[in-house]
């Protein structure tokens, strides 16, 4: 009880501190910037930042002046801006000198991935999105919003302030988030994997976009492109010239004949959509193996459902740090584990997610094998006791395998 109301009185706190005290003059400094742009948001749980990436490359093929906020970097065209460790929003600030820049330098369309922290807290002040697209809305942040209803209405509230709502009919939210979007000047529209696609675009789909997830992620990009009149050429266009995304299934290469995968997966869904995947794609004969955590500070009823997801579809797992912060290890570990009735068997816990990696890769892995490394993603810092440490799950890997070679 006491947690709602303090999460209710919250949002006006922010509204005035982020809202009035930072985002208005940020605003007035910067000359209203975002009234000059055609702004399209994409929220939700899964699949957000790899669809604005996506998007943001389609415009840019179509020969549009198109600029990009995501959790991993911002562009402005082929001009990239670092975002820093663990963003997941820009501040008001940050924002509205983006915007001030995209307009001296005229361009047309803003690509911003956003979150629902980003949305409660006001960090969107004074954006009305031309177009907002919603990838889902799954088991995520009720750490911080406490139920999934103040989740889903967050990111509503981002959709209801657009010209036009995207939403995915298949998903679990879809029927709640109707029921919310009941402005009568709003248009909404909706995507789902059984709605047949033009065939220029679905064959580029079905071969640069075999797994599922991913195909949901094209068919939101699709549905956004078409709706602001990218002909569907441009659209299989960019979705063929897409170079991927660091951090989300991205392969690693190496000499020791294993199939090594980093993907930032930190949710259930999202890690049982990457499990699936690998394990399809799995040689006879070869096994299975995952290495991932779960951070502190962040929803905890996920903690064994990440868990049982990994033991029923890899045949190990090796439980490690991601960002424990200020939490005991092992109390995360205990309760990743707890509630599974099978399967501690093909379990290892490895607190040092360094050491973690090593044991994956040179003492549980054999040749043909896939290790799939969960979690960190594209991020390049590791909160470890209240500070972030320099890391990257990509580069401990390399460092790990050259000098194994050495050795040998």
């Amino acid at each position: 009880m006491i947690p709602e109301v303090l999460y209710t009185l919250k949002r006006p706190f922010h509204w005035l501190k982020t809202g009035v005290c930072q985002a208005l003059p940020a605003e007035i400094k910067y000359g209203f910037p975002q009234r000059k742009l055609k702004i399209i948001c994409i929220t939700g749980t899964d699949g957000k930042t790899t669809s604005t990436t996506l998007l943001f490359h389609v415009l840019k093929a179509a020969g549009k002046k198109v600029g990009l906020i995501s959790t991993v970097a911002a562009y402005l065209g082929e001009t990239e801006i670092d975002t820093g460790f663990h963003v997941t929003a820009p501040s008001p600030q940050q924002l509205y000198a983006f915007m001030r820049q995209m307009v001296d330098e005229s361009f047309e369309y803003l690509i911003l991935e956003t979150t629902s922290h980003g949305i409660y807290q006001y960090r969107t002040w004074g954006i009305k999105p031309l177009v907002a697209g919603l990838t889902n809305i799954a088991h995520e942040h009720l750490d911080y919003h406490l139920t999934y209803e103040n989740y889903l209405a967050a990111k509503v509230d981002l959709l209801q302030r657009a010209q036009i709502a995207v939403i995915n009919s298949d998903d679990q939210s879809a029927a709640r988030v109707r029921r919310l979007l009941k402005s009568k000047h709003q248009q909404i529209l909706e995507y789902s994997t059984s709605e047949r696609l033009p065939k220029v675009i679905r064959d580029v789909m079905i071969i640069n976009f075999p797994e599922l997830y991913n195909q949901i992620n094209v068919r939101l990009v699709t549905k956004i492109a078409q709706t602001i009149q990218i002909s569907d050429q441009e659209i299989a266009a960019g979705l063929k010239g897409f170079p991927g995304l660091a951090g989300r299934m991205e392969k690693i290469t190496n000499r020791h004949r294993l199939n090594i995968v980093v993907d930032f997966a930190h949710t259930p869904q999202g890690l049982e959509a990457a499990l699936t995947t690998l394990k399809k794609r799995l040689p006879e004969g070869s096994r299975l193996i995952a290495v991932f955590g779960c951070a502190s500070q962040r929803d905890r009823a996920k903690r064994p459902m990440m868990t049982e997801i990994a033991v029923k579809l890899a045949d190990y797992v090796v439980l490690t740090a991601e960002d424990p912060r200020n939490e005991d290890i092992w109390s995360i570990f205990r309760e990743m584990t707890e509630q599974l009735t099978k399967g501690h068997d093909r379990i290892v816990t490895i607190a040092d997610r360094r050491q973690a990696i090593e044991f994956a890769l040179l003492k549980l892995a054999k040749a043909g094998d896939t290790i799939g490394f969960f979690g960190k993603g594209h991020e390049k810092s590791m909160n470890i006791g209240g500070a972030e440490f320099p890391w990257s799950d990509q580069d401990v890997i390399r460092e790990i395998l050259d000098k194994q070679q050495k050795k040998d």
